[in-house]
């Protein structure tokens, strides 16, 4: 009875432990696969045309960065079952013309807002933490050889 138990104790902790690297492979797989530089596109419905803010996602060191329209910012990211977190993040401070600051003071307020993402076709959706509702479309940027 007493080896039933241990045994029973075992396979439990087995099953416990499978799941917990379940997990940590399916953050490490959505990790990869976010990872590269993205061309914002449309943000809270308003389409970039003129002022492109851009995103960079580094996998291996979990850092965030790019350029907002006029100043770079920075930080750090992390995923946990499906979920983006960005860290606080940073930026420089130039300034720059009228119309480029109000996109870029928009793109930087709203990106503060992600809680989640998606990526689909090269085309990477960012959702709000709140009501999942789509804050910011970006592209993919082609890779080079």
């Amino acid at each position: 009875m007493k080896s039933l138990a241990t045994l029973s104790l075992l396979v439990f902790a087995l099953i416990f432990t499978s799941c917990d690297e379940t997990k940590k492979v399916i953050d490490v797989a959505g990790n990869v696969q976010l990872s590269g530089d993205y061309t914002v596109t449309n943000v809270e419905g308003t389409s970039m045309s003129a002022t492109k803010p851009t995103i960079t996602f580094a996998a291996l060191s979990s850092r965030v960065s790019g350029n907002a329209g006029c100043n770079n910012y920075f930080g750090d990211y992390t995923i946990t079952n499906n979920t983006l977190t960005l860290g606080e993040l940073a930026a420089t401070k130039k300034m720059c013309g009228e119309d480029v600051m109000q996109v870029e003071d928009k793109f930087l307020e709203t990106i503060n807002k992600v809680g989640g993402y998606r990526i689909q076709d090269n085309v990477l959706t960012l959702y709000a933490k709140s009501d999942q509702s789509v804050l910011i479309t970006a592209t993919k940027d082609k890779e080079e050889n």
